[in-house]
């Protein structure tokens, strides 16, 4: 007696049919992913003005020649180095001497927005 080796058709008819199913569903999850990076992108962007915002704040504080004063949430995008990335807008805001403002940063509207908050801190 033959002893064959190796998969049957309706075995191979099945891993194919199971890849299919699988790539179906995963694919459409991982295709889109420019929203998600672009978010991201705005999250970091918050994240380094806040940081700008208490680095300039600390060293204003210790000696007034250093850093620059902030008194609108504007102030902040020139603090970082280079200064705000291209496309990214910051809304106005008052920042009282002293004290924190919560500030808002995002893309200009377009197609997609994204925005997030950053504390911005104020001093003269």
């Amino acid at each position: 007696m033959k002893h064959q080796r190796g998969f049957t058709l309706i075995e191979l008819v099945m891993v194919i049919v199971i890849l299919g199913i699988l790539a179906a569903i995963a694919i459409p999850r991982f295709v889109d992913l420019r929203a998600d990076a672009s978010n991201a992108a705005v999250q970091g962007v918050a994240g380094a003005l806040s940081s700008a915002s208490a680095i300039n704040y600390a060293a204003r504080s210790a000696n007034s020649s250093n850093g620059s004063a902030v008194s609108n949430c504007t102030n902040v995008g020139p603090l970082l180095q280079g200064g705000l990335p291209t496309n990214y807008e910051i809304t106005s805001a008052a920042v009282t001497a002293g004290s924190s403002t919560s500030c808002t940063v995002g893309t200009p509207s377009g197609s997609m927005t994204y925005t997030a908050s950053f504390t911005a801190l104020g001093i003269n």
